[in-house]
């Protein structure tokens, strides 16, 4: 009998696939090769009001068992904003902190209740992002089993109080990116608590049909597409203000695919084109079709979408003042950086116009993929990890 793991993370569905939720659906199915994995969630699909969605209780996802539990208290996203203003700009006590995230949710106590009266079936816990209530919690009752992957972001939060000792706290640290985990050894003396720099594979698929997606959603000629979800934190205003700056000077210009859920206003033009939501094979597909990808995000532990492209072969275009993404462009050498519009400019201009530079930047994607993506270098990391807890119990 294989021994039981449990993934404990904030969304988990089908219908989520990006950010930590996709990323812990993908390691519970792949663990699930080598281990009885189950996985504690909320009925929750999403992630500003943590609205009721899903039914409550046990559903099974690809041969897992998921148990959902609602969230006590729906987020106000008014009164959340008020909160964490007060805490990132004014003086507080640790106790307004903890009433943040209590606020920020999801706010599942019986989720950590559950874990408590199970807690002897299972040989290790893996939270999933340090910043919500279910992680902090958990990760504070079961330190010795345990294992936490931070999706940490170099954003205000981490410098909270209530985080200052908490990366001490578990037995091991999965880290995305070698940029995250300078930021957290930086921030809490961690660096002696074991992990490594793990990150995420993808489900790529076999065969890909961009002239077919293309027609079918009415998308004609060349493009260049962006992936995600369209709101403040992903830069998404500041590409279409960089855009519309480049399109207003009068030069011959990509149209600008985007793909994603909108929680902002879109601007009209006809060259920016969006086919909201798509699943796995189609939003591959498209991307197959794009020139390059666009990737504005101000926050990120580690972009899987530009991973998903260099597993492709296309070139990255992404926002150089986010550390990650900086970072992984040069580790792979398969991207160009911006980080004002003249740079973004030249950059885009440039990847437009030289087609066999998209290419070898294509090329140097893919081979950085291989080499430490693949799902075998993945699989790889978290058995060493869970046998390197094995050992020091």
């Amino acid at each position: 009998m294989p021994r039981k793991i449990a993934i404990v993370v904030q969304r988990y569905g089908l219908e989520i696939n990006g950010g930590a939720e996709y990323h812990a659906r993908l390691i519970a199915e792949r663990l699930s090769k080598y281990f009885a994995i189950e996985v504690f969630t909320t009925t929750a699909c999403d992630y500003v009001t943590w609205d009721h969605h899903y039914r409550s209780g046990l559903e099974i996802l690809h041969g897992i068992p998921v148990y959902r539990f609602p969230v006590e208290k729906p987020r106000d996203p008014e009164v959340f904003g008020r909160m964490q203003q007060h805490i990132f700009e004014e003086e507080h006590f640790l106790e307004d902190e903890l009433n943040w995230l209590e606020e920020e949710g999801p706010l599942v106590p019986e989720l950590i209740q559950k874990l408590e009266k199970r807690e002897k079936e299972f040989a290790y816990f893996i939270f999933f992002s340090y910043r919500y209530y279910h992680s902090f919690h958990g990760v504070s009752k079961f330190r010795r089993k345990a294992i936490l992957v931070p999706t940490a972001e170099h954003d205000p939060v981490i410098y909270l109080g209530i985080f200052k000792d908490f990366f001490n706290l578990p037995a091991a640290i999965v880290y995305n990116s070698w940029e995250e985990k300078w930021l957290i050894n930086r921030i809490s003396g961690n660096a002696a608590v074991c992990g490594d720099v793990v990150g995420v594979g993808s489900e790529i698929p076999d065969r890909f049909d961009s002239q077919g997606a293309c027609a079918r959603l009415g998308i004609q000629g060349r493009y260049f597409v962006y992936i995600g979800r369209l709101d403040e934190n992903k830069g998404v205003p500041e590409l279409f203000d960089f855009y519309l700056r480049l399109l207003a000077e009068g030069k011959p210009v990509l149209p600008l695919l985007l793909i994603g859920k909108a929680t902002i206003p879109i601007p009209e033009n006809p060259h920016i084109i969006h086919v909201g939501f798509q699943e796995n094979k189609i939003k591959f597909d498209l991307l197959q079709g794009a020139e390059f990808l666009v990737m504005p995000s101000q926050f990120e532990s580690l972009s899987m979408v530009a991973l998903e492209a260099w597993a492709i072969g296309k070139a990255v275009l992404a926002n150089g003042r986010t550390e990650v993404l900086r970072g992984q462009c040069l580790r792979s050498q398969a991207g160009l950086w911006y980080c004002n519009y003249d740079e973004f400019r030249e950059a885009f201009l440039t990847l437009q116009a030289d087609g066999d530079l998209r290419e070898r930047l294509g090329a140097n994607g893919k081979k950085f993929f291989l080499e430490n993506y693949s799902w075998e270098a993945i699989d790889d990391k978290y058995l060493k990890i869970i046998a390197a807890l094995d050992q020091g119990q």
